[in-house]
């Protein structure tokens, strides 16, 4: 299977903020983001960031409690899973590769925070490690599968 790599600093939320516009207006439909990172390392500022991108109005919040959040409104669908309260097997239960199969929902990109709860991964994704440094955050971007890393930050 074929790995791309960029690493990115992020001196503040505000070029988090960016690398995720950056994505949300090049990524295409069907795309998976799987966030992975401590509590505040910026997860959810980025896919603030993807909303933007994408033209979606709405403030994009942590779906932390509802699970998954859906913005519709966009260039294409936004659909926020944040996995930190479910076990594994919680997570199979919800058939959430509905959403990146296009299967009952409009297919769209799909951001998926702390993707260790998954029991499986699509074939495709973009991987986003953010990980805190001396004057700001990392971003290790990995894309698995079909190439994601054709965008301008």
């Amino acid at each position: 299977m074929k790995h791309e790599r960029e690493l990115i600093f992020l001196p503040d939320d505000s070029s988090t903020r960016s690398l995720g516009i950056s994505l949300g207006r090049s990524l295409p439909a069907g795309s998976v983001i799987l966030l992975e990172g401590d509590l505040g390392a910026g997860k959810t500022t980025l896919v603030g960031g993807i909303g933007e991108g994408l033209g979606i109005l709405d403030p994009i919040v942590s779906p932390t409690f509802t699970l998954i959040n859906e913005y519709l409104e966009g260039r294409i669908p936004l659909y926020h899973l944040d996995l930190y309260r479910l076990e594994p097997q919680e997570a199979q239960a919800l058939q959430l590769e509905n959403y990146w199969e296009g299967v009952e929902v409009m297919p769209g990109i799909v951001a998926i925070e702390w993707p260790e709860r998954l029991p499986y991964k699509p074939d495709s994704y973009l991987q986003v490690q953010l990980t805190y440094s001396d004057n700001g955050r990392l971003a290790n971007l990995i894309s698995v599968g079909q190439s994601l890393l054709n965008f301008r930050f």
